[in-house]
């Protein structure tokens, strides 16, 4: 009778829910990460930029950055007031640190289509997943499945800030614009055709400098009611504001995270959003104040107040995130 009970116990193992077998999840996402210029010469002479946040991104299922510049060797600028290209020896760098990142922005096409396939090639080779761009359309529309303990996690990203041009085509590499329609039917193919447990677009959007927009607004709630679990969004430079909607987190933007060229003042400082999930979808969150000094590169603000919130409450309160313990806990207060 024990053969046959451990018989029958590897089959109801073997058959059971995959929400059964989804233990607690952990996951970061910074802002916009740009490697050229300053950091990337602090990176070249021995810099760690992350160097600070080093603990708290390992210690997450999976860390996700926004990749806000071209890693290549060449490539001709575009056009446009502002380029960034980071040489290749940051990748490891980058990669060491973060799992997946973002090519969906408006600085992925800045050096040409050449050095954007360079870039996803030098991805491909440090093991470094990617969404929101690829080698054309489709694979630039196709979430980034992430297995995690029996999660699967969908990943989408999308550029709503000019130029177009870096849009990818039916046989040109380049980034997923953000067409509406298409950014609804690609949120609820992630869950009817890929079985994602959890679909995350993350979003470039909004006006730099500037507070969260009505289209911002409008098209976060838009993308919860097709089906999101959380949005967040990004390329600002600056924190935006949060919020639930039908229990579900929007973050509309989390600012920078390693970038160079800004006097001190709101586009100095930056979140890192923690993530706490369980079966019964987002169990706690907080954000953790990155501030970037003359060379861009991020330090770690541990007395400084920021947006986190729990399942036990529906408000969104400022506090200061307890960076040295598990997010499971409850944060400190003022």
């Amino acid at each position: 009778m024990s053969a046959l009970r451990s018989l029958l116990a590897l089959f109801a193992c073997c058959v059971a829910p995959a929400h059964a077998r989804q233990d607690p999840l952990n996951l970061i996402f910074t802002g916009d990460i740009m490697l050229a210029d300053l950091p990337g010469k602090a990176t070249a002479r021995g810099l760690d930029p992350f160097r600070e946040f080093a603990e708290l991104l390992q210690a997450a299922d999976a860390a996700v950055g926004n990749l806000e510049c071209v890693v290549a060797t060449g490539g001709k600028a575009v056009d446009k007031p502002w380029t960034f290209l980071a040489d290749p020896k940051v990748m490891p760098v980058l990669a060491k640190h973060f799992d997946v990142v973002s090519l969906a922005n408006n600085h992925t096409g800045d050096f040409g289509q050449a050095a954007f396939l360079e870039q996803l090639d030098l991805l491909d080779n440090n093991h470094l997943a990617y969404f929101g761009g690829g080698r054309d359309c489709a694979r630039a529309r196709t979430p980034r499945m992430l297995e995690i303990r029996g999660w699967r996690i969908a990943l989408l990203g999308y550029n709503d800030f000019k130029p177009r041009d870096f849009e990818a085509g039916p046989t040109w590499p380049g980034v997923a614009w953000c067409v509406d329609e298409q950014v609804l039917a690609d949120i609820r193919n992630a869950r009817t055709q890929h079985k994602a447990d959890l679909v995350i677009p993350v979003m470039h959007w909004g006006w730099e400098s500037e507070p969260e927009n009505d289209r911002q607004r409008a098209l976060a709630r838009r993308m919860i009611d097709a089906g999101a679990d959380l949005v967040i969004g990004g390329h600002p430079h600056v924190t935006q504001g949060t919020e639930y909607y039908h229990g579900k987190l929007i973050v509309y933007s989390l600012g920078n995270f390693v970038f160079d060229g800004y006097d001190e003042g709101p586009e100095r400082s930056g979140w890192l959003l923690r993530l706490r999930l369980d079966h019964h979808g987002l169990s706690a969150w907080d954000t953790v104040v990155a501030h970037m000094d003359d060379e861009g590169i991020p330090h770690l603000q541990r007395d400084t107040a920021s947006p986190s919130g729990s399942r036990e409450s529906n408000i969104i309160e400022n506090r200061r995130a307890l960076v040295d313990s598990p997010l499971a806990r409850p944060p400190s207060p003022e």
